[in-house]
C-alpha cells in the first residue's frame, strides 16, 4: 500500500504541474509579460508542494505509526510473557514480526512462547495493514488539497518565482542538516544500547577479555561476561587494516607523485582513469579474489619455504584491501600535488634542487595535510570493509598478531551477529557496544590526525 500511495502522490504533483503551468498560460494569453512569473514556475511551484507535502506526510506518520505499532506491541507481549527473561521476550518479538511478514523464524522456546509469539504476529499484521491503509490515504489527501490550493493562487501578479525559490532553498537547508541530525541519531542510537548492555557486562570484560562467543548464552536468556571479550576483534581489525596500509601508502603515494611530476600527459591519460577503476570493483569481486586467488598463493608460498600458512590468512585479506584502497590514495594525493602552486616547484629549481629534491623537500611537505586526509579516508575504509575479511580472513576469533593465521574483525562480528540465526534484536547489545567502541577509537584517531595536520599546515601565496 505504501508504495501505491507513493505512486499516487508522484502522479497528482506531475499533474499539478502540467495544470499550474497551462493554468498560467492562460491567465496570461498572448501576452506573458504580464504575468510576475513564467508559467513554468507556477507549474514546479505546485508540483513541488504536492510532492513536499504528500511524501512529507507519508514519511512522518509512517514512522510514528511504525514506532507506535512496535510500542503497543511490546506492553501486549508484557502482558503476556512478563514471566520470561528479557532476552526471551525480544526473541519472541523478533518472530512475531517474521511471521507476519512471512519471513522464516527459529524453532519456539517451548509451546507457551509458541502461542504468543503467533498471538502478537496476528495483532501486527492488523495493525501494520491499518496503518498502511490510514497513513496513505491522509498522504494522497492532503497531496490533493495542496494542489488545488496552489492551483487557486495562480494569478498574474501570484509572485511563483519567488515562492518556488524559497521552497527549494528549505528544501536545500534540509539536505544540508540531514548529515548533522542523521550522525546524532547515530550517536545516541549507539549510546542507548550499549549503555543497556554495559548495565549487565562490565566494561573492563568487555575491553580487555579474550574470548569472544557473544550468543553462547543467548538461548539460556541470558549472556555469558565471559564470553565477550572483544581483543581478539580489535587485533584482528588492526592487524588487518596495517597490511592494507603497508600495501596502499606507499604504491599509492608513489603513484600520485609519478603521475604528478613524472608522467607525461599521454601516460597521465590514460594512467589515472586506469588507476581509478579500481575504485569501482566490488568488494565482493575482491574477496573472490582474495580467497580463490591470493590465499591459495600465500599459502603455497609460505609452504615452499617451510611456513604453516592457514588457508584464510590475514595476510590475503589485508594485501587484496591495500590493493583495494590504492585508488583512494593515490587520487587524492594526486590532487593534493597537482595543487602545489607551481611557483614553488620553480624557485625550488632556481637554486639548484632536483626534481627529487623538490617533490621529498618542498612539494610533500606542502601538500601534507591533504595526504594526510588521503591515508586517514583509506585507514576508515579498511577498517569499515566487511566482505573480503568474511572471505579471505575468515570469522573466527582468534587473539594473534601472525598474519599468517585466520582473524576476523570488529565489522564482520556486528554482521555476524544482526544477520545470523539470532535476530538483531537478540544480538543487540554486543553489535551496538562493539559499534560504539569502533566509532569511539575512530573519532580519536581522527582528533589526533586533525591536530597533526593543523600542526604541519602551511599557506602558500
Amino acid at each position: 500500500m505504501f508504495e501505491i500511495s507513493a505512486f499516487l502522490i508522484v502522479a497528482v504533483s506531475l499533474i499539478a504541474f502540467f495544470v499550474g503551468r497551462n493554468r498560467a498560460r492562460l491567465i496570461g494569453g498572448n501576452n506573458a509579460s504580464v504575468l510576475h512569473s513564467l508559467p513554468s514556475y507556477h507549474g514546479l511551484y505546485s508540483g513541488v508542494c504536492c510532492f513536499i507535502a504528500g511524501a512529507s506526510c507519508l514519511l512522518l506518520f509512517g514512522l510514528l505509526a511504525s514506532y507506535w505499532i512496535d510500542f503497543s506491541l511490546s506492553n501486549a507481549l508484557l502482558d503476556d510473557a512478563r514471566q520470561l527473561p528479557e532476552l526471551q521476550q525480544e526473541r519472541i518479538l523478533s518472530d512475531a514480526r517474521a511471521i507476519a511478514n512471512n519471513q522464516i523464524v527459529s524453532a519456539a522456546l517451548n509451546e507457551r512462547a509458541n502461542e504468543i509469539r503467533h498471538s502478537l504476529a496476528k495483532t501486527y499484521s492488523t495493525w501494520h495493514s491499518l496503518r498502511n491503509w490510514v497513513v496513505g490515504g491522509i498522504s494522497f489527501s492532503l497531496a490533493l488539497l495542496v494542489f488545488f490550493t496552489t492551483n487557486r493562487q495562480i494569478s498574474q501578479r501570484f509572485r511563483a518565482r519567488n515562492r518556488f525559490e524559497r521552497v527549494v532553498e528549505a528544501v536545500l537547508l534540509i539536505s544540508a542538516s540531514i548529515a548533522v541530525l542523521t550522525t546524532i541519531g547515530i550517536v545516541f542510537s549507539l549510546i542507548g544500547e550499549t549503555v543497556r548492555f554495559f548495565s549487565e557486562i562490565p566494561l573492563h570484560k568487555f575491553l580487555f577479555g579474550t574470548h569472544w562467543s557473544p550468543l553462547s548464552g543467548v538461548f539460556e536468556g541470558k549472556i555469558n561476561s565471559e564470553s565477550v571479550g572483544a581483543i581478539p576483534l580489535f587485533a584482528g581489525t588492526l592487524l588487518i587494516t596495517f597490511i592494507a596500509m603497508i600495501v596502499a601508502v606507499p604504491v599509492g603515494l608513489m603513484a600520485a607523485i609519478y603521475l604528478s611530476d613524472y608522467a607525461s600527459n599521454t601516460t597521465r591519460a590514460w594512467a589515472k582513469p586506469l588507476l581509478e577503476l579500481l575504485a569501482g570493483i566490488p568488494t565482493v569481486v575482491y574477496g573472490f579474489f582474495a580467497a580463490i586467488t591470493v590465499a591459495p598463493l600465500i599459502r603455497s608460498l609460505g609452504e615452499s619455504i617451510g611456513l604453516n600458512v592457514a588457508s584464510e590468512s590475514a595476510l590475503a585479506a589485508g594485501v587484496v584491501m591495500g590493493i583495494m584502497i590504492i585508488p583512494f590514495i593515490s587520487s587524492l594525493s594526486d590532487d593534493v600535488i597537482n595543487a602545489v602552486p607551481q611557483s614553488l616547484r620553480d624557485g625550488s629549481y632556481g637554486l639548484g634542487a632536483t626534481k627529487a629534491e623538490t617533490i621529498i623537500k618542498v612539494i610533500l611537505p606542502a601538500a601534507l595535510p591533504g595526504i594526510v586526509s588521503a591515508v586517514l579516508l583509506g585507514i576508515s575504509r579498511a577498517i569499515g570493509e566487511t566482505m573480503i575479511v568474511v572471505m579471505a580472513a575468515g570469522q573466527g576469533a582468534n587473539l594473534t598478531w601472525s598474519p599468517l593465521e585466520a582473524v576476523t574483525t570488529v565489522t564482520v562480528q556486528i554482521v555476524a551477529l544482526i544477520t545470523g540465526d539470532t535476530e538483531a534484536d537478540t544480538a543487540a547489545g554486543p553489535a551496538f557496544a562493539l559499534g560504539f567502541t569502533l566509532f569511539c577509537v575512530t573519532l580519536m584517531f581522527n582528533v589526533i590526525a586533525l591536530r597533526l595536520v593543523q600542526k604541519y599546515r602551511q599557506r602558500y601565496d
